[in-house]
């Protein structure tokens, strides 16, 4: 056995090893990639195609199931038909990293599609996020898969941006908070066992100019430090991330993909980072054709690679020849290969994919969506919901008038509108345009999924016939278009009903039909076509409207909000949607979701997060818009209840560099109900402006009528800490306000505390979060 062969050796020495045997051509093979189906023939693995791309190795395989559309089985078979090549038919015998996209579930056909993460968000609960991507852990462990490219941890506060619905929202705190689980949940607790996450994108992606797709970001130094680097320290620090890939954007004249600061002297030197960075597709290319950085693929594989960037996804286009030649030229040290291939190398190493490089064909399931999955997407569904307003008519099973319901919108039949952007169901047309492919692409058949889905309408109709209740639907218009030839039907079965539900907003994709999405991007944050025409004609048949909002970010909803009885935001819930959303509108469940983003009343607002800086209109000091509250319609952390809560007894202790922060929290209503806890804190006096509070804390909480719990929020100093005028990182002394509430504008409970002398933090000694504890009354 040769040495590097051995997993009984330390995996620093196995890497040595076997970098100083390989060519380099078997080198740069490692820092590429192809797509899965240009090693296929007909729909079948080709040898003779192996043997023209993989001759050399290959660091990764674009995913063998989401670009092919192959049944779980067949994707099994195809990673491990691709590995035999590898460890048999090269030199060296180095597999594979398989990678897929699995942001809201392993997106290939047949398995379990959750809810997108702005409504994974929206739970504000990130043990059940471990849960969910421990079930997508399992589902691509089972096809040979080895990386998956999520979380999204961009910190978002500009909601025209398409890519909204994939994000955490609009705090670093939340962000951070739900990626750590979510990466915990992938990766495991032992690599061997995991799937490798990969932060993206590296980094301020989610606030670009205009809201537009790959558009510049303008972020000063602290704020990037404070705020848009934090979540993804947090998940390298905390969750063991091994992967990050780089943004499409610019910050300050530097393209992320070219930004040896962020790629080396941040990632790797400050933060003591050990995996790999990986391009986002054609990234490297666009240095050159899109940044105009370079004028060659050569020039822009000489800057990425000097970044710091490991590996090209999704196929080898600028670190194959150009690469090769820019290091036979003189051009470049192949030192700078070495170190990516050593990353690479390591990681495979940690992985045992040398040991266990096959799937066992017998134990893939025919179907991945398991009964177990479904539960756990029906309950993220179900607290990912949000009640933004209701004026009593909901819970619907507590009106005994309602007898006729009339279900209407391009949104209320639709089962394929309740899934996010990266599922295969979205993805299916962009596959059979061949958006990604060329002719390697031919004899592939992309077959529908065989998920069933319930859509809205039919969930209710089930639900409501069994309380004798007459359900109808009618569409009403399309998502998009100027359309109004359905109006008449929709019109007609309103004024015969007691209720009409509207479900509208978005159809999530890449495709240019969608309305959110990857380079979905809004001007307006209207909702799309003729829906708002169609709500007004519905409303003004006189009967009372629920307004159901399926969709990919906060859309301006003033009027909206107005003239309607109730509004539901049930995001892109995802295969148990319809489920969930009907058992809450009819009160089988209480809504229990709140907000990770704020809601604009207008799109001039933009940017409107609650975590802002004291000054302008939205300051004690000075007022509103000639036109407009300058406060959002519906503030980060808003959600209502079926039931209500009472918060008493704030108590603030401080010892050994932890505040000790509790209070009561007692259901006051007549029904069992979850209620989210949440703490800001605001640095009242600095030596930098501060934000006017800052969230470091939040628990969700189960609550029976009149029940009490006592939640303990055990804050670190270091949580507290802030980059002074001299870019220093520490605690000033001063005075801290404590803001305990329902969301970041329903406060409840407000209490100070006083930190004595200044704190100097170092950066091995950082803090990311409270922990919290729940003591029974």
């Amino acid at each position: 056995m040769q040495f590097y062969k051995n997993p009984n050796k330390p995996i620093e020495e196995r890497v040595e090893d076997l970098l100083k045997q390989m060519t380099l051509d078997e080198k740069i093979a490692q820092l590429g990639s192809f797509w899965s189906y240009e090693l296929l023939d007909n729909g079948n693995f080709s040898f003779e195609k192996a043997q023209n791309l993989l001759k050399e190795g290959i660091g990764q395989i674009t995913r063998p199931g989401g670009a092919t559309g192959f049944s779980p089985k067949k994707t099994a078979e195809l990673s491990n038909k691709i590995q035999r090549f590898l460890l048999t038919e090269t030199r060296l015998g180095i597999p594979a990293f398989m990678h897929e996209e699995c942001l809201s579930g392993y997106m290939t056909r047949g398995a379990t599609i959750f809810p997108q993460m702005i409504g994974a968000a929206s739970t504000w609960e990130p043990p059940l996020i471990e849960r969910m991507t421990t079930s997508i852990r399992n589902q691509m462990k089972a096809l040979g898969i080895h990386q998956g490219l999520s979380p999204v941890v961009d910190v978002t506060r500009d909601p025209r941006w398409g890519r909204t619905e994939e994000t955490f929202g609009e705090d670093p705190y939340l962000v951070a908070k739900m990626g750590v689980s979510y990466v915990k949940g992938l990766q495991s607790d032992d690599l061997k066992n995991g799937v490798v996450a990969t932060l993206k994108h590296f980094v301020g992606y989610g606030v670009s100019e205009g809201g537009m797709n790959w558009a510049t970001a303008h972020i000063p130094e602290r704020e990037l430090k404070e705020t848009f680097l934090f979540p993804f320290e947090a998940v390298i620090k905390e969750g063991k991330a091994k992967s990050v890939m780089n943004a499409y954007h610019e910050i300050d004249g530097i393209p992320c993909g070219a930004s040896e600061i962020l790629l080396r002297k941040i990632l790797r030197e400050e933060w003591g980072f050990d995996g790999i960075v990986v391009s986002d597709y054609f990234a490297i290319n666009s240095l050159m054709e899109y940044h105009k950085l370079v004028s060659n693929k050569k020039g822009a594989a000489i800057k990425a690679l000097k970044a710091g960037i490991d590996v090209e996804l999704p196929s080898f286009d600028c670190y194959k020849e150009p690469l090769k030649n820019a290091i036979e030229n003189g051009e470049l040290s192949e030192a700078f290969i070495d170190k990516s291939v050593r990353n690479i190398l390591r990681l495979k190493f940690k992985m045992g994919l040398f040991e266990n490089p096959y799937v066992d064909l017998e134990k893939v399931p025919d179907n991945l969506d398991t009964p177990e999955d479904r539960k756990l997407a029906y309950e993220i569904a179900k607290k990912s919901i949000v009640l933004l307003k209701n004026n009593g008519i909901v819970p619907l099973k507590k009106n005994p008038n309602i007898k006729k319901v009339a279900v209407i919108g391009p949104n209320a039949n639709s089962a394929r509108n309740l899934t996010g952007d990266y599922t295969y169901l979205t993805h299916l047309e962009t596959l059979k345009q061949g958006a990604f492919g060329t002719s390697a692409m031919e004899g592939i058949t992309f077959s529908e999924s065989e998920l069933p889905i319930k859509t809205i309408y039919e969930s209710l109709k089930e639900k409501l016939e069994k309380l004798n209740v007459e359900t109808s639907y009618a569409k009403g218009c399309e998502i998009n278009g100027d359309n109004k030839e359905m109006f008449k039907e929709a019109i007609e079965l309103a004024k015969i009903s007691d209720v009409a539900i509207l479900v509208l907003g978005d159809k999530s994709g890449l495709t240019l039909d969608c309305t959110t999405g990857e380079s979905r991007d809004s001007s307006t944050l209207i909702l799309p076509g003729v829906q708002l025409d169609l709500l007004k004609s519905v409303i003004n048949t006189g009967t009372p409207v629920i307004v159901v909002l399926v969709n990919g970010r906060p859309y301006s909803l003033d009027w909206v909000s107005k003239n309607v009885s109730a509004i539901f935001e049930a995001w892109l819930p995802g295969e148990e949607g319809g489920n969930a959303l009907a058992d809450i509108i009819l009160g089988n469940e209480s809504p229990s979701g709140k907000l990770p983003i704020s809601f604009p009343r207008h799109v001039g607002q933009i940017p409107v997060y609650y975590n802002h800086k004291p000054s302008g209109g939205r300051s004690q000091w000075w007022g509103d818009y000639t036109d407009s509250p300058a406060k959002p319609l519906y503030p980060f952390g808003h959600g209502l209840s079926y039931t209500q809560f009472e918060y008493t007894n704030l108590q603030i202790e401080s010892s050994d560099r932890i505040v000790k922060i509790s209070m009561d929290v007692k259901n006051i209503g007549e029904e069992t109900g979850d209620e989210i806890v949440q703490l800001y804190v605001n640095d009242e006096v600095a030596s930098v402006t501060r934000p006017v509070k800052e969230l470091k804390g939040f628990q969700r909480i189960t609550l029976k009528p009149s029940e009490k719990k006592r939640i303990i929020f055990n804050l670190p100093i270091e949580t507290l800490a802030l980059y002074n005028e001299k870019m220093e990182f520490l605690v000033e002394k001063g005075y801290f306000k404590v803001m305990v509430g329902s969301s970041s504008e329903d406060i409840r409970l407000n209490e100070k505390f006083y930190i004595d002398k200044d704190i100097k933090i170092s950066p091995q000694n950082k803090k990311f979060f409270s922990d919290v504890v729940l003591e029974e009354n």
